[in-house]
């Protein structure tokens, strides 16, 4: 738990956040800084996450406030963490429930061994293309962008690490896999290249960060903890 009359949000201070299903990484920034600003009696304040996460995720973001700003990217290079619910045999072109489903694909053939034989392929060096729907940028403008527009253009892969894939639940269609990854990975898009490595299709139906780095959930507090506790806080002398 965080001790927060102890912090000194202008000089800096790290604070790890459980992001809720439907925020975007801004709006969890947004508010925080809101919530500090008032306290605080101040217009301004720099903070920033460490890593975003789509709106229908959930999990690990850690925020920086003031100086501390300066170590976002020690943060972003770590090690994360995450447990993806995958459902086979359809595809969205978000690769997530953002889109509905574009097509439908045989599953009759993936069994447990195969689900397992083809994800430990995925472990190691890869090449990933991001998805469309992202905030990848190209020519200077978001992905997503010419997505929306129904513009197709190229996305050059990235390459990423895959330190490990685990299979958590097997109940067709619906798989449960927990990965750990370095920092760029979409496990949309690897959802998205599991489907083709099985011969079939599939996309993202829920998704949850349990770690960067040492910074697991248990670590983690909700917005509505963090802005009971600086409301409870003696007002500050500026």
């Amino acid at each position: 738990m965080h001790i927060l009359c102890d912090m000194d949000f202008k000089e800096g201070e790290i604070l790890c956040f459980d992001k809720p299903l439907h925020w975007t990484s801004f709006l969890l920034v947004n508010r925080v800084r809101w919530a500090i600003t008032n306290y605080l009696g101040v217009k301004k304040l720099k903070v920033g996450h460490a890593g975003t996460l789509d709106p229908l995720a959930t999990g690990v973001m850690i925020l920086c406030t003031g100086k501390a700003t300066k170590r976002i990217d020690e943060f972003q290079y770590q090690t994360k963490e995450y447990e993806a619910v995958l459902k086979l045999g359809a595809t969205t072109p978000s690769f997530d429930l953002e889109k509905e489903i574009d097509a439908t694909y045989p599953t009759e053939h993936i069994t447990e061994e195969l689900l397992r034989n083809v994800l430990s392929d995925f472990v190691g060096e890869i090449r990933q293309v991001p998805p469309a729907y992202s905030a990848v940028k190209i020519n200077g403008k978001r992905a997503y962008e010419y997505a929306r527009k129904g513009d197709d253009v190229e996305i050059n892969a990235k390459p990423l690490l895959i330190d490990s894939i685990e299979l958590l639940e097997f109940s067709m269609p619906i798989v449960k896999i927990r990965v750990v990854c370095s920092k760029g990975t979409y496990i949309r898009a690897l959802a998205r290249d599991i489907g083709v490595a099985l011969q079939s299709g599939a996309h993202l139906v829920g998704l949850r960060r349990t770690r960067v780095g040492d910074i697991t959930l248990d670590k983690c507090m909700s917005f509505e903890d963090f802005k009971s506790m600086i409301d409870t806080l003696p007002a500050t002398v500026n």
